[in-house]
């Protein structure tokens, strides 16, 4: 049951991004293609080993907004595996939908539980995000972002699609559909803005990896110079953006504050990263110089079994060989990806929101906190603790120091002040589901 109208509910799955915000993301499964039409059309998932998983849409079940179903028609699985799943769509009250998915196959009911108790909590949980996204207006609006096919642009673009927005993704090498277009990260090209309500830049070398000096120069030549560039052409472009939203780090802090609660007025602290983060604010300033409104995503340790820190870590809990880094008193200030994406979509729409704000939940734990939930959502012990010294054999000395080791006490108070709502506020019940655990 979600709360939400049946047209409102068939609608959202007939947009671009639904079949994305649905695929459990701690499964070995990857969308590669959507199907273009409920109707008749075909999705695409990649599996282990190059195999596909083809679902074909039956035309005969299609009965909008009741009801449509898919098959699974792709050899050689379809030659051993039976899949009809059939997505019934049921009006309650006026107000609400009751969703049914019958699946006729083979396949046993046990391994199909936690991918369905996660599609349909993602699925309520959307609904909701979207229709709390009207209070900051009705308008559709086109993003461009940078970053689109990464772990946080992939999840963002999806959700801005299926809330009937319009994304232009913004590729460096030769644009391959048509919501794409070619950016040079030097010299954007003058039309590439054309057309765009607001700008979301995501794109940068990824902070994991041995913080060596070639390493260092990409992370802060990745962001520094191409978003001050990209803030030039927003700020030149007669019919382009409004709103210029820029990804930014909690490194800003520096990576030793203990106990000390960090706001956005907190002040910058000291290392590497805070240095590149203070750079790579400051070069969002021609736009903002032009009007725009311009915002600062300070992001945490962002959680997802797809990637980032939690992809690495959660398949050694898995196999029962987690366990807190170092003595585990360090505050992690971490953030679900769905309440990130949220975030960022506030961002662009929300005309009162401006100026840095800190993407965490409000609930940060502690290192030795963090490894018990997650061992205990997994189901497994949390005996096997990493001794200080084992992260700086992987990232070096400043590496761990700066990210693995990083000890920072993180509060979104822009965010509370503005009444923010968090899908997850506690690292129990975002975990939970993220692997398809919730009640």
């Amino acid at each position: 049951m979600v709360q939400a109208p049946v047209d409102e509910v068939f609608d959202w799955h007939a947009r671009p991004g639904a079949f994305a915000r649905l695929a459990p993301p701690w499964q070995p499964v990857r969308p590669v293609a959507e199907a273009r039409s409920l109707r008749d059309g075909a999705a695409v998932l990649a599996l282990p080993g190059g195999l596909r998983w083809v679902a074909v849409h039956d035309p005969d079940a299609y009965d909008p907004p009741r009801r449509f179903a898919d098959r699974l028609a792709s050899p050689p699985l379809s030659s051993v595996l039976r899949w009809v799943h059939t997505h019934d769509f049921a009006a309650e009250n006026g107000r609400g939908t009751r969703i049914t998915d019958r699946v006729d196959t083979s396949v046993p009911d046990a391994a199909l539980t936690s991918m369905f108790t996660y599609r349909h909590a993602q699925l309520a949980d959307d609904l909701d995000a979207l229709r709390r996204s009207r209070a900051w207006g009705s308008e559709r609006v086109t993003v461009a972002v940078t970053g689109a096919g990464g772990l946080v642009g992939s999840a963002l673009a999806s959700l801005l699609t299926t809330s009937g927005h319009r994304v232009v993704r913004l590729v460096r090498g030769t644009p391959k559909r048509p919501d794409e277009r070619h950016w040079d990260l030097e010299r954007p090209a003058e039309d590439l803005l054309r057309g765009v309500d607001a700008v979301v830049h995501l794109a940068g070398e990824p902070l994991l990896g041995r913080f060596t000096d070639a390493h260092r120069a990409a992370i802060r030549d990745s962001r520094v110079g191409p978003t001050r560039a990209l803030a030039r052409r927003a700020a030149d472009t007669p019919d382009g953006p409004r709103v210029f939203v820029s990804a930014s780090g909690i490194g800003y802090y520096g990576a030793r504050r203990g106990d000390e609660v960090l706001t956005e007025d907190s002040p910058r602290g000291d290392g590497f990263l805070a240095d590149v983060v203070a750079d790579w604010e400051r070069a969002a300033d021609p736009a903002a110089e032009a009007g725009l409104r311009c915002v600062q995503v300070r992001t945490g340790i962002a959680q997802s079994p797809r990637g980032g820190a939690l992809g690495l870590q959660w398949p050694l809990f898995a196999a029962g060989l987690g366990g807190p880094i170092g003595d585990g008193r360090q505050w992690t200030s971490w953030i679900g990806l769905d309440d990130l994406t949220d975030i960022y979509q506030r961002a662009v729409l929300d005309a009162g929101l401006s100026g840095p704000v800190n993407a965490v939940a409000p609930h940060p734990v502690r290192g030795r906190a963090y490894a018990l939930v997650l061992a205990g959502v997994l189901r497994r012990p949390a005996l096997v603790p990493v001794p200080a010294w084992g992260p700086g054999l992987l990232l070096g000395t400043e590496g761990a120091k700066e990210t693995a080791l990083a000890d920072q006490r993180v509060r979104p108070d822009r965010l509370l002040a503005a009444g923010h709502h968090f899908r997850h506020p506690r690292l129990d019940t975002a975990l939970a589901h993220l692997f398809g655990r919730s009640r």
